[in-house]
């Protein structure tokens, strides 16, 4: 008995000693997949890749992207690899290679890849997260929710918010600093909450409030909260079978109590409104999505009538609310940071601003906004220098040959293409540390490549809520230049370091600000 059991143990040993020998090879081997392709790859570490700083949260999103950015600039490659644990990452470098992606060869690169599991987690499941044929109709519907028309149709309500933000920021003028990001997130709900939704959130008025509160959370992950996202990134099938979910539950019941309870309401008292909550209930209840004549034809060559069951309603509210809550109000942060920290910039803008609303009885309007180009100038210069998302990701969807060579995409391979990495290279923007507004003047952006500058994508899958975002961001400032003066705050951490739990680009310790009335 007792050789039985030594030889079962030998035996299990040897099994493991063998399993873990032939994983570490394969492993190993994998990491050579770029070199196999002639593309180059920066050492790798077992097991993680390139990704070990991703992994332990000792870098932020930003910075790793930004960093191999520049280790492939530095070798003059048109693009490079990286390896997230067996998974390629693909890094395009060259701007045509990277407009080839994005535009010419989108057929190719759809999808986005990301993960969701619209059965155990139906708030990933939203436009941003979709692919293919189903992305496509989606995007085809709701797009009409953001013409210049439907946009002129809120501006009220974004004046209405603005009007609160004033009131907030008036109780601490020239008394004491403020985390500008966080009374701004809040403002940016409020305006979301009553666009999107016909909810008035009241963020402004109570810090404790539950949209601010949950909304929050979303964009900082725990340590094994960045666990689950490697294992939905490296093995989604594998996450789906264990069913992880990517939305914090409490905050998935919270927000999907909101939508069932707005949904009903309306229903049942028959209400009409002019939003986005109302376009999603025409697709609910009669809504076809039809395919049209798209790269995409080929994956459903038939008519199709798609009722949005409730769950899909809470989805595509779920990504609008969080898009519109946190980039413009990130946007809104880092701008007021470089006007503070620059302020003869500043008073320039505060100058123009003061000049169209004297054209337009003091008011701001849907058209005076329209009229403030410096301020245009100034928030692109934002984008540039401080992305809120740091790159675009795509997922090559069947194989590519790069134009002009004879190297293949496969596909399944990841794609980043690294956004604050071309942003600040200095071939395209000399100087790149320095905030220049004057970068995005007409002449001077006529003279770049057109994809030099992405902080809201490019091609067929670029932002949705593109003007939505900048038009809330244009009252927001605009109110705060008409009527304070801002500093920066000895609480700033400068130079400014970014937090490696949030992929959004955050930053450490907040924003604090002084500031009085002008």
């Amino acid at each position: 008995m007792a050789m039985l059991t030594e030889s079962w143990l030998l035996d299990f040993l040897t099994l493991v000693i063998t399993s873990t020998a032939v994983f570490i090879t394969w492993m190993k081997y994998s990491y050579t997949y770029w070199q196999r392709k002639g593309i180059m790859t920066p050492p790798t570490s077992f097991p993680l890749g390139h990704a070990k700083g991703l992994f332990t949260q000792s870098e932020s999103p930003s910075d790793f992207i930004l960093n191999y950015y520049k280790y492939f600039k530095s070798h003059n490659q048109p693009h490079g690899g990286l390896c997230i644990m067996y998974k390629p990452l693909y890094i395009p470098i060259d701007l045509d290679i990277i407009k080839g992606i994005l535009q010419n060869g989108f057929g190719n690169f759809v999808d986005r890849g990301l993960y969701y599991d619209e059965k155990n987690d139906p708030l990933s499941a939203h436009l941003f997260s979709l692919g293919g044929v189903k992305w496509r109709n989606l995007r085809t519907k709701l797009t009409p929710t953001f013409t210049s028309g439907k946009l002129k149709m809120m501006f009220d309500t974004l004046v209405t918010c603005g009007d609160q933000l004033k009131v907030k920021m008036d109780k601490t003028a020239g008394k004491e600093a403020v985390d500008i990001k966080d009374i701004l997130g809040r403002f940016t709900t409020d305006i979301i909450g009553n666009c999107a939704f016909g909810i008035d959130c009241n963020s402004l008025k109570s810090a404790e409030n539950e949209f601010n509160r949950y909304f929050k959370s979303f964009f900082v992950n725990t340590f094994w909260e960045n666990v689950n996202a490697f294992i939905t990134f490296i093995f989604p099938d594998l996450a789906k079978k264990l069913k992880i979910k990517t939305i914090k539950p409490k905050l998935s019941k919270f927000f999907m109590k909101i939508v069932k309870d707005t949904v009903k309401y309306r229903e049942e008292n028959n209400i009409y409104r002019k939003d986005f909550m109302h376009l999603l209930l025409q697709l609910k209840n009669r809504g076809k999505l039809v395919d049209d004549n798209s790269v995409l034809s080929e994956e459903n060559d038939t008519k199709r009538e798609v009722n949005l069951t409730v769950d899909e309603i809470a989805a595509q509210s779920f990504v609008f609310f969080l898009a519109g809550y946190e980039t413009s109000s990130t946007l809104m942060t880092f701008c007021l940071f470089e006007l503070a920290s620059n302020p003869d910039i500043q008073e320039r803008l505060r100058k123009e601003i003061e000049e169209v609303l004297q054209k337009h009885d003091n008011r701001f309007t849907y058209d005076a906004v329209m009229e403030m180009h410096y301020m245009e100038q100034v928030i692109n210069e934002t984008l540039r220098k401080h992305s809120p998302i740091p790159n675009l990701i795509r997922v090559c969807t069947k194989n590519y040959t790069i134009p002009g060579t004879d190297c293949v995409i496969d596909k399944g391979t990841q794609v980043f293409i690294p956004i604050m990495g071309i942003q600040h290279d200095p071939e395209y923007y000399p100087n790149p540390e320095k905030f220049d507004p004057e970068r995005f003047s007409e002449a001077n952006k006529s003279k770049r490549h057109p994809c030099s500058f992405l902080p809201f994508g490019e091609g067929p899958r670029n932002c949705i809520g593109l003007r939505f975002g900048l038009l809330q961001t244009k009252v927001g400032l605009g109110v705060l230049l008409k009527n304070y003066k801002f500093s920066v705050n000895s609480r700033t951490q400068l130079p400014l370091k970014f937090d490696p739990t949030s992929f959004i680009l955050t930053p450490v310790g907040g924003m604090w600000l002084d500031y009085t009335k002008v």
